[in-house]
């Protein structure tokens, strides 16, 4: 029996509730987590006609994308189709789970899909954030110092990058005198003694904080563990807005576009002017993107590809990179496939279907 809360906490896994921005919504928005899940409808956004298809199929969790409200509700009446499209799944208990910036910001999520489909190499994060990380600080004996660095390790501990298993160590003297009270792993009540310890650092992601703690605890032999966490301004090079990716070989400008077109599958494009500058080094941003215009030029990219860039936006583009836009619904549509591959991982057998609705609000002529 699968529960909402496994798929949900599964995918947060993935792409921690934490990494979300400010503004954003992210999390079960409707449903009980504790539903025994039918199977789930993976959609990029949430609409009435979403949630029919959920209904029809037999699938009482819908996965989205982009969340259904992102700021509070003051009535819920269906006078909006947001009104509307919730009152429908309260009614047909259908939860509503989205994921939307937390899968942006992540290393092999929804940027990564978007430089797959565009056929780019070498992705890595265009603008890594701070203020992700943390480091702990703690102390065991000598004997027991790799039983404790396996258990802080297991639970995610001291990954750097492409490095695991990282940490660093530095003998030397811990003191301390139990008193009556005490049940101490070493020594005797009201006798100083004095141990051979190794200092553990070991950095970690914020969201892990909670994890590593129990893991510490569990596996260190003193009655009382010495420990401190210390918040680090360092960027998380795995965690970040866009992407910047490589095309196998330069391209010219027109090229480029029609590489574009034929990837994405779309009619038309929104761009700058071109220029006799061939066309590799690629910046991606599925949605909207033009705040990324700035790090995609300080990286020296020949192109930012992303989407709702604005009439004023394109003037930045000051003849020193190609910018285009391929549309918001376009650049994200493949999270759904993406969605669906994370859920396979784990729940081959579950029942996850993508959405056959069009949610594409723009149409061309």
């Amino acid at each position: 029996m699968v529960k909402i809360k496994d798929i949900t906490h599964y995918l947060e896994q993935f792409a921690p509730l934490s990494y979300q921005e400010s503004y954003d919504n992210c999390g079960l928005l409707t449903g009980d987590e504790n539903w025994e899940t039918k199977g789930a409808l993976i959609t990029l956004d949430c609409t009435e006609q979403v949630i029919e298809e959920a209904v029809s199929s037999g699938c009482n969790l819908v996965i989205a994308h982009h969340p259904i409200w992102f700021q509070p509700l003051r009535k819920l009446n269906g006078r909006t189709y947001v009104e509307r499209t919730i009152i429908k799944a309260i009614k047909q208990d259908v939860a509503i789970y989205a994921i939307h910036t937390n899968l942006d910001n992540v290393l092999g999520g929804v940027n990564s899909k978007l430089g797959e489909k565009l056929g780019l190499d070498q992705l890595e994060v265009l603008s890594p954030k701070s203020s992700k990380l943390m480091k702990l600080v703690t102390f065991s004996p000598s004997s027991n110092t790799d039983e404790v660095l396996r258990a802080l390790h297991q639970v995610g501990a001291g990954s750097i990058g492409n490095y695991q298993d990282c940490a660093f160590l530095t003998a030397g003297t811990g003191t301390f005198r139990p008193n009556d009270h005490a049940n101490p792993h070493i020594g005797e009540a009201h006798k100083l003694e004095k141990v051979a310890e190794d200092r553990i650092e070991v950095i970690l992601p914020c969201h892990l904080q909670g994890k590593v703690l129990n893991a510490l605890k569990s596996a260190h032999p003193y009655e009382e563990v010495a420990y401190y966490f210390q918040q680090l301004e360092n960027t998380n090079q795995q965690v970040g807005s866009g992407m910047i990716g490589w095309l196998k070989e330069p391209q010219s400008p027109e090229q480029f576009l029609q590489h574009l077109k034929d990837r994405v599958g779309i009619p038309f494009l929104r761009h700058t002017d071109l220029s006799n500058q061939n066309i590799q080094k690629v910046a991606i941003c599925g949605g909207a993107g033009s705040f990324l215009i700035g790090e995609a030029k300080k990286a020296s990219c020949d192109a930012l590809v992303t989407a709702d860039l604005k009439y004023h936006d394109f003037f930045e583009a000051e003849q020193s990179i190609l910018l285009v836009d391929i549309g918001h619904y376009e650049s994200e549509v493949a999270t759904k496939e993406l969605l669906s591959e994370i859920l396979s991982k784990k729940f081959p057998t579950f029942a996850s279907r993508l959405s056959n609705t069009d949610t594409n609000p723009i149409r061309y002529f």
